[in-house]
C-alpha cells in the first residue's frame, strides 16, 4: 500500500516525464509491431494502421495506464487549483476583499483560541494535574477565604488523604547590594510546593524541610530568568548570596527556563517559609496546595478536612467562633482560571460571531460572483463538462480563497499573541500562550469549514441549474429569485449576528464610563504613594522600627511643598489585603456562626489629610492614641450605615480579630467612604492606628503636596534615602494607581469594541455590496423606468427599501439573541442592567442608521443613471 502511494505521488510530481518516459516506450512496442507485420508481408502504412489499432492508441493506452496507477484524481486536484488560482488573480478586487475578511475573521479566531486553549483547556504543566488541589477556609457555597499559620501546621501534619501538601505567603523583599536596591515581589514557600507540583530544580536543588526549621540559614530558589539578569548567568547563580531584606540569603538552585509561574502565582525569587508560632486562628493569608493520593476522589478528601476542621475549631475556638468553618479543597486549575472564564467565553462568543459574519459576507460576494460568472457556466457545460465537474471547480475556488485567508490569519493571530501581555497582564497562564500547533489545525479547521460554507449555494446551483438556465441568468439583471433571496438572507444573518456584538460592547462600554465616574472616596490629584519595607535584620525590633517611621515622617513633612503624610498598610483603591472579622458587643453574632469582615487598614493620623478624607461624625485618629487605654477605630460611613442604621456609631464598641481576651476596640470617628475592594465595591472600611499593631515593617507613605506631585517626588524620596539608602523607593502618583484600577475592564471593552465595529462594518459592506450589485445589474430597467417619467428620488426609495428590509428582518432577530446573551453578561456589568433599553434602543439606532448610509449610497447611484445611456448600453 505504502509502495502504490509513493509510486502515486512520483508519477504526480514527476508527471511529465513519467507521460514522456510512457510514449517512447509504447512507441518503441509499436514500432517493433510494425516491423513483425511488414516482415510478414505487409504494406508499412497498413502494418501501422493494424499495429495502433492492436494497441488501442498510444493516448488511450496512457488513459487507462494513468487510471490504474491513482494518479488520475491527483492531477484533476492539481488541476482545479491551477484554475482557481488563475481564476482568482483575474479577479484582484474581489480576491483581495475576500481573503482580507477572512483573515482578520480566522486570525481573530486562532487568536482567541490560543488564549483559551492555554487558559482554559491545556492541562496543567504537572504531572497528574487532575490530582492537584488548593486548600481553603469555607462557611457557605461562596465564601472562601485563605489559610492561617494553626491552619498550615494541621494540614501540614495530618493529611491522610495527601501525597504531599505544601504552602505559600507572598513576600515583598528589599534586594540590595550593588547599585540602586530594588523591590521584588516574590513568595516565601515550603518544600511540599516544590514537590507537589512535581517541579525540579535545573540547577542545585529545591528547599528541602530541613531550611525550614527555626535557626536554618535562610535559602532561596530563583527563576532562570533572574539568574541570568543578575549574574549572568544560570548555573553560576547557585551558591551564589541575595541580599533580601538586608539577610543574606544563599541561592540552593534555579528553575528550569520558561518556568517562572507555579500553580497560577508568579515570582522570580521563592524563598523558603519558615512558619512563626501562632497565638490565635488568624490572620489568614496562606495558599495551601496538596496533591491526592491515587485512587482517593475530591469527596473522600472533602470528609477527611472536614473531621480535621472540626479538631482544629475545638483547639482555636477562643479566637474563631465560626463552626460552620471547614477546609474544603477545589482543582488546582479552576482556582488558576478564576473568573477569567467568564471574560475569555464572552470574547470566544463574540469572535465566533465575527467569523460568521465574514462568512456570510464572503458568501455574499461569492453569489455574486456566481450570477456574474453564468456565462462562463453556460460555455463550459456547452463543451462537455458535467455537473460535478463544474461543483468541484467551485468548491476548489472556495478552498483556494480561505487557504490563503488562513496562511494570512495565522500571521495575523501571531502578531496578536505577541501583544497579549500589554492587553491583558494578569490574564492567568499567560506564559502558555502560543500559536501552537492546536491553533494551527483548528485555523486549517476553521479555513476548511469557511470554505465548504461559502461553495454551498454557488455549489447547489451549479448541481440544480440547467444550461438554459445559466443562459438566461447571463443575460438577464439580476440572476433568479433564488439567488436574490439567497443574498437577502446571508445579508439579514449578517445583521443579526452584529446586534448582540454591538450591544455587549455598548454594555460593556457602558459599564466602563459608570466605573470612572465612581467616587474612589479620596483625591488622587497631587498626591502620590511609596512602598517601604524596613528588613528585620536592620530593624530587629519595635524601637528601631518606631524610629525610622517617627524619623521619616519628620522629614517629609519638613520638605517644601508636602501639605500632609501618612503612612498605611492598606493603600486604596484595589488593595483588600488587610481584611479582619469583628464582633460587635451591641449586635453579637450567634454561637458558631461566622463573625462579619472588612478592610482593616493600619494608618497614622497623618493618612486622612493626605487622602483628603473629610471627617462626617466624632474625631480622627491622633498621636495620642497609641492603646495605653481603650483601642480606638475611625470607620466608614457605609459601614457605619450597614451596621448601625438607626443608631448613633460613635462609642459603639466591638472585638476585632476574634480575641476575645483583648479590649474592645472603640468607634470614634465616622469618614467618608474609600473604596478598597476596587472600583465596583462597597466603601465600607475600619481604620485603625498604626501604633497599636506591633512591629509593621511594611507600610506605603502617602503624600499630598501643594503642586503637581512628579515636582516632589525626587526631593522627598532623596529625604527618605538619607534615612537609610538600602531601602528601595519607587514613588507613583495617586492618579496612575486609579488609572491601574480602570486598566483591565479599559482592555477588555476595547477589544470586544474592536470585535462590534468590525461586524457593524462588515455588515454595512454587506447591504452596500449587495444593493450596488442589484443597482448594477437592473441598469437597463431602471434607466428604462426613469425614461418612462419615474422621479429619481423613488428610484432611490425603491433601492433603500429593498435594502432596509434585509436590516429590518436581521436586527429583529439579532435583538431575540441579544436578550438571551443578556442572562449572563450581566455578571460583568456595573451600574447598568443588561437589558437597558436606552441601550438597546442606542444600538438599534447605531445598526440602522449605518445600514441607511450603505443602502442610501447606490440609491443615490441609481437615482443618477441616465436613461438613454443605460439603454444603449445594454
Amino acid at each position: 500500500m505504502l509502495t502504490d502511494l509513493v509510486e502515486r505521488v512520483r508519477a504526480l510530481v514527476f508527471g511529465r516525464r513519467w507521460s514522456r518516459d510512457l510514449s517512447d516506450e509504447m512507441r518503441f512496442h509499436v514500432d517493433q509491431d510494425v516491423a513483425a507485420r511488414v516482415r510478414a508481408g505487409a504494406d508499412p502504412a497498413t502494418a501501422r494502421r493494424e499495429a495502433l489499432l492492436a494497441f488501442g492508441g498510444v493516448e488511450r493506452f496512457q488513459e487507462e495506464t494513468r487510471d490504474s496507477t491513482g494518479v488520475r484524481p491527483l492531477q484533476d486536484l492539481t488541476a482545479d487549483v491551477r484554475f482557481a488560482l488563475r481564476s482568482l488573480r483575474r479577479n484582484p478586487g474581489f480576491t483581495a476583499t475576500a481573503t482580507g475578511v477572512l483573515a482578520i475573521a480566522i486570525g481573530a479566531t486562532a487568536a482567541v483560541f490560543c488564549v483559551v486553549h492555554a487558559v482554559l483547556l491545556a492541562d496543567l504543566p504537572y504531572p497528574h494535574p487532575d490530582r492537584l488541589v488548593r486548600i481553603y477556609n469555607q462557611n457557605s457555597p461562596t465564601n472562601i477565604w485563605s489559610l492561617s499559620v494553626v491552619d498550615v501546621q494541621a494540614l501540614r501534619e495530618d493529611h491522610r488523604s495527601f501525597d504531599t501538601f505544601g504552602a505559600l505567603r507572598f513576600a515583598s523583599f528589599a534586594l540590595s547590594g550593588a547599585g540602586e536596591p530594588e523591590q521584588l515581589r516574590g513568595a516565601r514557600v515550603s518544600s511540599g510546593f516544590f514537590s507537589g507540583l512535581g517541579v525540579h530544580a535545573e540547577f542545585g536543588r529545591l528547599t528541602s524541610p530541613s531550611d525550614e526549621a527555626s535557626g536554618a540559614p535562610p535559602v532561596v530558589v530563583v527563576t532562570d530568568d533572574f539568574a541570568r539578569s543578575h549574574f549572568g548567568t544560570a548555573p553560576g547563580a547557585v551558591g551564589k548570596t541575595l541580599n533580601l531584606d538586608g539577610v543574606p540569603s544563599s541561592i540552593v538552585g534555579v528553575l528550569p527556563r520558561g518556568v517562572d509561574d507555579l500553580a497560577g502565582f508568579r515570582s522570580p525569587v521563592w524563598a523558603s517559609l519558615k512558619l512563626p508560632i501562632p497565638t490565635r486562628r488568624g490572620p489568614f493569608g496562606y495558599v495551601g496546595i496538596a496533591r491526592l493520593k491515587p485512587g482517593v476522589t475530591p469527596a473522600e478528601a472533602g470528609q477527611e478536612l472536614r473531621a480535621l476542621a472540626g479538631r482544629v475549631f475545638t483547639q482555636w475556638q477562643a479566637s474563631f467562633q465560626d463552626q460552620n468553618a471547614r477546609y474544603s479543597a477545589f482543582e488546582l486549575q479552576r482556582t488558576i482560571i478564576g473568573d477569567s472564564d467568564r471574560q475569555l467565553t464572552l470574547f470566544a462568543g463574540a469572535v465566533v460571531l465575527v467569523l460568521l459574519v465574514a462568512i456570510a459576507n464572503v458568501a455574499t460576494l461569492m453569489l455574486v460572483r456566481g450570477t456574474a460568472r453564468a456565462h462562463e457556466l453556460a460555455v463550459r457545460a456547452t463543451l462537455g463538462a458535467s455537473r460535478p465537474r463544474l461543483a468541484r471547480l467551485v468548491i476548489a475556488e472556495c478552498l483556494v480563497l480561505t487557504a490563503g485567508a488562513t496562511v494570512a490569519g495565522l500571521g495575523l493571530a501571531a502578531l496578536a499573541v505577541r501583544g497579549i501581555g500589554s492587553i491583558a497582564p494578569d490574564l492567568p497562564r499567560a506564559d502558555a500562550i502560543a500559536v501552537d500547533l492546536p491553533t494551527i489545525l483548528v485555523a486549517i479547521g476553521v479555513g476548511i469549514g469557511a470554505g465548504l460554507l461559502i461553495s454551498i449555494s454557488p455549489v447547489a446551483g451549479v448541481l440544480r441549474g440547467s444550461l438554459a438556465e445559466w443562459k438566461s441568468d447571463a443575460r438577464r439583471s439580476g440572476g433568479t429569485r433564488e439567488a436574490h433571496t439567497i443574498r437577502g438572507i446571508l445579508v439579514a444573518a449578517e445583521f443579526a449576528l452584529a446586534v448582540p456584538l454591538l450591544l455587549a460592547a455598548a454594555l460593556l462600554g457602558s459599564s466602563f464610563l459608570r466605573l470612572q465616574e465612581v467616587d474612589p472616596g479620596y483625591n488622587p490629584d497631587r498626591g502620590f504613594s511609596i512602598a517601604l519595607n524596613l528588613p528585620a535584620s536592620r530593624y530587629p525590633d519595635s524601637l528601631s522600627v518606631v524610629a525610622f517611621w517617627r524619623n521619616a515622617m519628620t522629614r517629609v513633612t519638613e520638605t517644601p511643598g508636602v501639605l500632609a503624610a501618612g503612612l498605611t498598610t492598606s493603600p486604596p483603591p484595589d488593595n483588600g489585603g488587610d481584611v479582619n472579622n469583628f464582633n460587635l458587643l451591641a449586635h453579637p453574632v450567634a454561637n458558631g456562626r461566622a463573625e462579619p469582615v472588612a478592610p482593616w487598614p493600619i494608618v497614622s493620623p497623618g493618612f486622612f489629610k493626605a487622602l483628603d478624607l473629610s471627617l462626617l461624625e466624632g474625631r480622627l485618629i491622633t498621636d495620642a492614641d497609641t492603646g495605653a487605654t481603650s483601642p480606638v477605630i475611625v470607620v466608614s460611613r457605609s459601614w457605619a450605615n450597614h451596621y448601625f442604621p438607626n443608631e448613633p456609631v460613635i462609642g459603639q464598641r466591638l472585638i476585632s480579630g476574634g480575641c476575645t481576651t483583648c479590649p474592645a476596640d472603640v468607634v470614634v470617628g465616622v469618614v467618608g467612604d474609600v473604596k478598597y475592594e476596587g472600583l465596583a465595591g462597597s466603601g465600607e472600611g475600619v481604620y485603625t492606628p498604626f501604633v497599636l499593631n506591633g512591629v509593621i515593617r511594611n507600610a506605603t507613605l502617602i503624600v499630598r503636596t501643594s503642586a503637581s506631585p512628579e515636582s516632589f517626588m525626587k526631593p522627598v524620596t532623596e529625604a527618605l534615602r538619607g534615612l537609610d539608602p538600602q531601602i528601595p523607593l519607587a514613588a507613583t502618583p495617586l492618579r496612575r494607581g486609579l488609572r491601574q484600577a480602570l486598566a483591565d475592564p479599559g482592555r477588555w471593552t476595547s477589544i470586544l469594541g474592536a470585535f462590534a465595529v468590525t461586524a457593524l462594518g462588515l455588515s454595512a459592506i454587506g447591504i452596500f455590496g449587495l444593493m450596488s450589485y442589484v443597482v448594477r445589474r437592473q441598469r437597463r430597467e431602471i434607466g428604462v423606468r426613469l425614461a418612462l417619467g419615474a422621479e429619481p428620488r423613488r428610484i432611490a426609495g425603491m433601492i433603500v427599501g429593498r435594502g432596509m428590509r434585509y436590516v429590518a428582518a436581521g436586527t429583529l432577530v439579532g435583538l431575540g439573541l441579544a436578550l438571551l446573551e443578556a442572562r449572563w453578561i450581566g455578571a460583568l456589568l456595573y451600574g447598568v442592567a443588561p437589558r437597558d433599553p436606552t441601550i438597546i434602543l442606542s444600538v438599534t439606532v447605531l445598526l440602522v442608521g449605518a445600514a441607511l448610509v450603505a443602502c442610501l449610497l447606490p440609491g443615490i447611484r441609481a437615482a443618477r443613471i441616465r436613461p438613454l445611456e443605460a439603454i444603449a448600453a445594454d
